[in-house]
């Protein structure tokens, strides 16, 4: 019997497929001529570089307010010129905010944010539609560089959540089998 998720572990899943997916844009980015990344593609941030550098400010905007903490975002530089930096600084990120929201009760799920905008507004909002749009937002970007990496003749990666959660299944179906064979089970369904 499968329960339903929770917000809670709804978020720290969709956090999960946030890693894999930058995993796989990056490496895809990695086949393309380094100076590529830095030069202007006609995205909203001009390049490839500087998108992603925003991806994490804005991740990194959203969890101060979270935490009840300011964080100085600056979209009209790049904070990690340093494009190794930068993949390694994002990916840890992605790590650091799964395990946060791991460590959260059910109850901040449901909780109000009151946070004050970059343009200085007031705003509240739920914590869950601050988190939808956390997961949300990279992918919008994500989909952008994807569209460049195609025009340059690289290989665009397959980042839908559907192939995430096709892996994820396979993994946990190896993971059990291994379980199995270890505790002298002889089918898979035995640990279900």
């Amino acid at each position: 019997m499968h329960t339903p998720y929770s917000w809670k572990s709804y978020f720290v899943v969709l956090s999960d497929y946030q890693q894999w997916a930058n995993d796989r844009l990056f490496a895809a980015l990695g086949g393309l001529d380094p100076s590529l990344l830095s030069s202007p593609q006609g995205l909203y941030f001009d390049s490839i570089h500087h998108t992603a550098d925003h991806i994490l400010q804005v991740s990194r905007l959203w969890c101060g307010r979270l935490r009840g903490e300011v964080y100085p975002a600056d979209f009209k530089r790049i904070l990690y010129p340093d494009w190794n930096q930068l993949i390694e600084v994002t990916q840890s990120h992605s790590a650091e905010l799964s395990l946060w929201l791991e460590a959260r009760d059910e109850a901040f799920f449901d909780e109000r944010l009151a946070f004050t905008s970059s343009n200085g507004q007031a705003r509240e909002m739920w914590v869950r539609d601050v988190l939808t749009h956390m997961m949300n937002h990279p992918t919008h970007h994500r989909g952008q560089i994807s569209a460049v990496i195609t025009r340059l003749g690289g290989v665009a990666p397959e980042m839908d959540y559907f192939y995430y959660k096709i892996e994820m299944d396979g993994y946990l179906q190896t993971v059990r089998a291994d379980q199995s064979l270890s505790s002298g089970a002889t089918s898979p369904s035995s640990l279900a």
